[in-house]
């Protein structure tokens, strides 16, 4: 019988005092499943009751002990935070935790970690790379300056002041090469989508929460077979294929997009902005919900949040309403209250249900 080899991961979240415990356990449903994308398997699921995050170690340092204790004698080998913690934080947990042969993450390191398993191309590879860099700088320096607060005397410059020098210019040229790098990327991808332009073809963009069956669609509408898995983020890179529409007599290029999640930082937003270039630039968006999801409504939110952040909110938007074979035929009442009267159409991507339905609405809309 074989091992197994997967990371044993403690997750733990800071939830308001009067929060129910279903609730609490519910914010880390979503993290619980992005740990397992990561190839992950949670071992401790635990939250603490705080009015506000503790100023060193977010979580009470009585709170990281106990987790310690009982991760180490599970064989955990990762302790996940269900936000974003502050660099100097991030390294005084590390520090409790020394010894322990467990290492501290925050929710964004975990989702850098899954992007940059997922990343196909180069152009995304890059992008996660900038955002790491972005991520992680501050931490660097946060250590910088306890070595700088240990080493350094009256009158006298500590190793760590030093060091933190050094590491900021490593970091600003690394991230000057990556930029460079992108800014290559950018250009081309502008030459298509101008080239796309002057030749008459009207784009669609498919965005939608992350696990909503965008790439499913996709290869619905277009017959493209690509990479579609039942896990968070299957797709980072931006896939582009055709739609006859019969009315019109011509094709409509569609475009696959990185999917969305709740607390998406702006850096990650920024580094991804070429990639994302495809739907700000689009004449139609297809936003996909998962409509057997009991979040649905607040998946729905989060895109809308996340398309005004990204200047695409006033771009033509049709809400497709994936899985239909799972919730009979209609819209849940909370979704449908959600949706509040824009225009919709159900669908199964995966069986191919209201497909049809769904390209004669992209035909009158375009």
């Amino acid at each position: 019988m074989r091992s197994d080899t997967r990371v044993r991961a403690i997750l733990v979240d800071l939830i308001h005092p009067r929060m129910l415990p279903e609730h609490a356990l519910d914010r880390l449903s979503e993290l619980e499943e992005l740990t397992r994308t990561y190839g992950g398997i949670v071992v401790v699921k635990a939250y603490q009751r705080r009015f506000n995050p503790h100023p060193r170690t977010f979580l009470g340092p009585g709170k990281v002990t106990d987790l310690a204790e009982e991760g180490k004698a599970l064989g955990a080998k990762l302790l996940v935070v269900n936000d974003r913690l502050k660099p100097q934080q991030a390294y005084n947990v590390e520090q409790m935790l020394k010894g322990t042969g467990i290492a501290v993450w925050d929710r964004l390191d975990l989702i850098l970690k899954i992007f940059a398993r997922h990343a196909r191309t180069t152009e995304a590879k890059l992008e996660i790379e900038l955002a790491s860099v972005r991520h992680m700088g501050p931490r660097i320096f946060g250590m910088g300056m306890e070595l700088s607060r240990q080493g350094g005397g009256t009158g006298t410059r500590g190793v760590g002041e030093t060091n933190i020098e050094r590491m900021k210019r490593h970091l600003r040229e690394k991230e000057r090469r990556i930029k460079e790098k992108l800014e290559t990327h950018h250009g081309v991808r502008k030459t298509h989508q101008q080239g796309r332009k002057r030749s008459g073809f009207k784009t669609v963009a498919v965005v939608g929460y992350t696990n909503a069956g965008k790439t499913t669609l996709l290869n619905a509408l277009t017959g493209r077979k690509e990479y579609a898995a039942d896990e968070l983020f299957a797709t980072l890179d931006t896939r582009v294929g055709k739609l006859y529409l019969p009315r019109a007599g011509r094709e409509a290029l569609v475009s696959d997009t990185i999917g969305f999640i709740k607390q998406l930082p702006p850096e990650l937003l920024n580094a991804f902005a070429s990639t994302l270039s495809e739907a700000v630039e689009a004449d139609l968006l297809l936003h996909v919900v998962d409509g057997s999801d009991a979040h649905a409504p607040a998946h729905v939110k989060v895109v809308d949040e996340i398309l005004i952040r990204l200047g695409a909110a006033d771009i033509p938007r049709l809400m497709v309403i994936n899985k239909a074979d799972a919730m009979g035929s209609a819209a849940p009442v909370p979704l449908s209250r959600a949706l509040d009267g824009r225009r919709k159409v159900l669908v199964s991507a995966e069986t191919g249900g209201g497909i049809p339905e769904l390209v004669a609405k992209i035909d009158g809309m375009l």
